[in-house]
């Protein structure tokens, strides 16, 4: 039996989890968290077999909390199951000590596949993210400036290349308005570049959205 820690600040999809896991005879939910400290602490206990966790919650969350996880309780698989598409955000997850990355779209179709593999001591993730894994570990003249970026500094880029204001991404990211202008200002400053337009540009030209 695989044991499942569902940890998701939504409890409609907590419940979808639920409700989709019900019916597999070898896969059991025995527990949930509601953000990222609840996460931790029950990480603590290790009473179960598949951490089931989404980027962006409450308290500490995303990749910053896969890397506490990965150094306090290595043996311990993280399934990341997330709305976020773009590989980098995979890429970025699965460096920080993630198993695999599902995004909640396909968990309808793709989740216990996912969840076994995990289990068993493998990786689930797209071809697309292997990919990426791959040109990321291959040697490069030139840094290309959005890689220069931290993980919260990535994922306010994604936010606002995508046209969301500060207020929606503080919102999402459960990050002050104070703090998302912050990060805005040293994007813009890693990336020498100096407008909303040249980023969305930037965004274009490489793919990211």
């Amino acid at each position: 039996m695989i044991k499942i820690l569902i940890a998701d600040d939504h409890t409609i999809m907590r419940e979808g989890l639920k409700r989709i896991l019900e019916g597999v005879d070898d896969i059991q939910v025995v527990d949930e968290a509601v953000d990222g400290f609840d996460t931790l602490a029950k990480a603590r206990l290790g009473n179960f077999d598949v951490l089931l966790m989404d980027l962006s919650m409450p308290g500490r969350s995303g990749v910053d909390l896969i890397r506490q996880i990965r150094e306090e309780m290595p043996k311990i698989p993280i399934l990341i199951l997330t709305m976020h598409e773009e590989e980098q955000y995979a890429v970025r997850a699965i460096r920080a000590g993630a198993r695999g990355y599902l995004t909640k779209e396909s968990a309808g179709t793709q989740l216990v596949t996912a969840i076994r593999k995990v289990a068993s001591g493998r990786p689930y993730i797209s071809i697309a993210v292997a990919e990426q894994l791959a040109m990321s570990a291959m040697p490069s003249d030139s840094t290309l400036p959005h890689k220069t970026l931290s993980d919260r500094e990535y994922e306010v880029f994604i936010h606002l290349v995508q046209g969301k204001t500060i207020t929606e991404i503080g919102e999402i990211l459960h990050l002050s308005v104070k703090t998302v202008s912050t990060h805005k200002t040293r994007i813009m400053q890693k990336m020498a570049l100096y407008t909303l337009s040249e980023l969305v540009q930037y965004a274009v030209a490489h793919q990211l959205l």
